[in-house]
């Protein structure tokens, strides 16, 4: 078969499939750049770069310059498509932005929040703004503000569904039943509601898909539905280029089905991960002390909060996972090996052109 290129805007990815942004430090230049490589789009997320125990002014100060020095390693090792990803509800999102922007990044990715003001950040058509929304009400709500405000839309959308890792744009009783809130569900629903922006605008608006897609089966699956790419992540951690710690690698590939977790996010929302020691001894505690110098995102409820949840995540990036949090997706627990980059997607290949 012929394996479709994914377009956004201006830019033709060969590969339908986008490395899905993963923080804290997951997903850094070595992943991105070795994903652009292979033709599709590597993904920079910024959560987490700085020095989370300073000042505020350290810590926005030392994120920046984090951001900006993983952007340039990225073109230093890819003439590929590379997007950074945002969270809405960090407090410096605005800053980080604008440095992508003038670092020549194309794609901005936001999710963790309604991007109602991003085009007033990024006003040059040229950039691309892709927000990822879970329903076609978000995507409608997106789409009539920026059209209305701006006379903009978006120039793609990622839609992830509640098998995702990470923070999860459902709540807690949607997540008990995933087979409601499926991609197979969401997506013709996001398609309709975005077929009337398209046509008014002239423009193709790409769906991306994300969210507990692993092989290339689920890939042609998706594409023939009407998906235009999809975003993976969990099926990334586990390669070389991926410069998690050893023991984060390890938590995934011991990961038992049963070990996938939900659990409720000291900013308020609902997230996926492995349920270690870290989780374990927390039902246990109650709640571990916290000394938060910088509020590094606004939606944390420090005086309620039970534990650091950006503490938490870097103590797992740097190997001490029994002190860590681990976010995967649902699927994390069929990862068996540690693999590379250029052997993962043809791998994925061969399944898409086999289905």
């Amino acid at each position: 078969m012929r394996i479709p290129e994914l377009r956004i805007g201006q830019l033709s990815a060969k590969l339908p499939i986008v490395q899905g942004g993963m923080g804290v430090r997951v997903s850094l230049s070595s992943l991105a750049s070795a994903v652009a490589n292979q033709g599709g789009i590597g993904t920079i997320s910024c959560i987490g770069l700085g020095n989370i125990e300073g000042s505020a002014e350290v810590c926005e100060r030392t994120s920046l310059e984090a951001l900006i020095n993983e952007i340039r390693k990225a073109r230093r090792m890819t003439d590929g498509h590379i997007a950074v990803n945002f969270m809405g509800v960090l407090s410096n999102v605005d800053d980080l932005i604008r440095a992508s922007v003038q670092e020549g990044i194309k794609l901005i990715v936001f999710g963790a929040g309604l991007p109602t003001r991003l085009p007033t950040l990024v006003p040059d058509p040229g950039v691309n703004l892709v927000p990822i929304v879970s329903s076609a009400r978000v995507a409608e709500l997106i789409l009539r503000t920026w059209d209305r405000r701006y006379e903009r839309i978006a120039d793609a959308l990622i839609l992830e569904g509640p098998l995702a890792g990470g923070h999860l744009g459902f709540s807690a009783e949607q997540l008990e039943h995933p087979e409601d809130y499926s991609l197979e569900k969401l997506l013709p629903e996001v398609l309709e509601t975005i077929k009337p922006y398209e046509d008014k605008h002239g423009k193709k608006i790409p769906v991306i898909t994300a969210g507990g897609i692993y092989t290339g089966k689920d890939i042609a699956r998706m594409l023939s539905l009407g998906a235009s790419g999809v975003q993976m992540g969990t099926r990334f951690v586990c390669t070389k280029e991926c410069g998690v710690s050893p023991q984060f690698k390890q938590a995934y590939l011991d990961a038992k089905e049963e070990d996938i977790v939900i659990i409720k996010s000291p900013v308020g929302m609902p997230g996926r991960a492995i349920n270690n020691q870290f989780l374990k001894d927390l039902e246990v505690k109650g709640k571990l002390k916290i000394s938060c110098p910088y509020r590094c995102l606004t939606a944390c409820k420090v005086e309620t909060a039970r534990y650091c949840i950006a503490l938490a995540l870097l103590n797992s990036y740097f190997g001490d996972v029994d002190n860590g949090l681990i976010f995967c997706g649902q699927n994390a627990h069929r990862v068996n090996e540690i693999t590379t980059v250029t052997d993962l997607i043809q791998e994925l290949l061969r399944e898409l052109e086999d289905a």
